[in-house]
């Protein structure tokens, strides 16, 4: 998956959204729906995201009868994101059966986060838009490191 991508779009406020082929991604995302593994739900979602050093990323939902196995479209990106040499997530978008954007569920806009930060730039219904303003507030290893440093006498 190492395409990469052109063109520029902006997010809501306004401010260019770096050099992201939304249009590709948003295909990209499209085709990762149509390998969604989804017989209880019928619900397909796929992601696709652009990586810093230009790849492109992908994952589908993977449905279980074990419902609590079920694992999103954005963990099977994640795995791809990792497996194929790490990076950090740029732009992401993700969609359902009818090519529709869709919204991370909170549990994968936490993983997101992880992997992308507060620049990642999302996709979202209402347009393009930054990681904080998709996860404002978010739980990150910044709080990991006030632990570790309290723990350790002020020296993380």
């Amino acid at each position: 998956m190492s395409e990469t991508t052109h063109g520029t779009d902006e997010t809501r406020e306004g401010r260019p959204s770096r050099e992201v082929d939304w249009e590709l991604l948003r295909a990209r995302a499209a085709k990762m729906m149509r390998r969604a593994y989804a017989p209880y739900s019928r619900y397909p979602v796929g992601a696709a995201a652009l990586v810093d050093d230009g790849r492109l990323v992908g994952g589908c939902n993977v449905e279980n009868a074990a419902y609590g196995v079920t694992l999103c479209a954005e963990c099977g990106l994640v795995s791809d994101l990792v497996a194929g040499g790490g990076g950090r997530l740029v732009a992401f978008s993700c969609c359902d059966a009818d090519g529709e954007r869709l919204m991370p569920c909170g549990r994968c806009r936490q993983l997101l986060w992880e992997h992308g930060g507060p620049d990642l730039l999302v996709d979202t219904p209402l347009g393009v838009q930054p990681m904080t303003a998709v996860l404002p507030q978010a739980f990150g290893t910044t709080d990991l490191d006030k632990v570790a440093a309290r723990d350790t006498g002020g020296h993380a």
